[in-house]
């Protein structure tokens, strides 16, 4: 379970996790979470559930994604389809990280980011790889952004169904694939990413 052993080995604060979602979905944005845990107000009960996303269910992340509002400074960032095309699914990630930090309420003395990989950040910065398994701020970051992202992921749905976007968040999934040669391409499709590009487009 992730803890704040990282978080306190830092020789400065504020401290940020930072974490995304949606690099490998096939449509939509990427978005980016930067998360300062309160540590003096965060309860224990809402701390001992904090992990990474991926291991909860969706019910749960909802639940702690309004359980950490008045607890840590906050800030979300994206990178559109477009932006995801013409850079490439990495740059377009580090873009969403430095939106995200730009956007927080309290500038970072150091940022943890999950992965191996730096994005480039104004603050002093600390790859963790796995982070969303070892840090509590990114595990914070991996749940504010994943339930940031699923929500405008269901929005699109109602735009274009029969995709399957309200459950299947945009990912490559049987059920989407058939519906890419079915229905085609919508505007929130990533025609970089194959099979987008081998399936025909139709206008927005």
């Amino acid at each position: 379970m992730p803890s704040l052993k990282l978080e306190r080995a830092c020789q400065d604060s504020p401290v940020a996790g930072i974490d995304e979602a949606g690099r490998g979905p096939l449509a939509g944005p990427v978005i980016a979470a930067a998360v300062v845990l309160n540590i003096g107000t965060l309860p224990r009960r809402v701390a001992r559930r904090i992990n990474d996303s991926k291991q909860l269910p969706a019910s749960e992340r909802e639940a702690l994604f309004e359980l950490l509002q008045p607890h840590a400074a906050i800030g979300v960032g994206g990178a559109s389809v477009s932006e995801i095309d013409s850079i490439n699914i990495l740059q377009a990630t580090f873009l969403a990280m430095r939106r995200a930090v730009s956007r927080l309420p309290v500038a970072p003395a150091i940022a943890l980011v999950d992965g191996n990989m730096a994005p480039g950040l104004a603050c002093a910065t600390q790859t963790v790889v796995d982070g969303d398994r070892l840090s509590l701020s990114i595990a914070a970051a991996s749940i504010i952004a994943k339930v940031t992202r699923d929500r405008v992921m269901r929005l699109l749905s109602r735009q274009h169904p029969g995709y399957g976007w309200e459950h299947n968040a945009g990912y490559g999934t049987e059920e989407h694939r058939q519906a890419l040669v079915r229905l085609g391409v919508t505007p929130h499709h990533r025609r970089s990413f194959r099979p987008v590009y081998e399936c025909p487009a139709v206008s927005a």
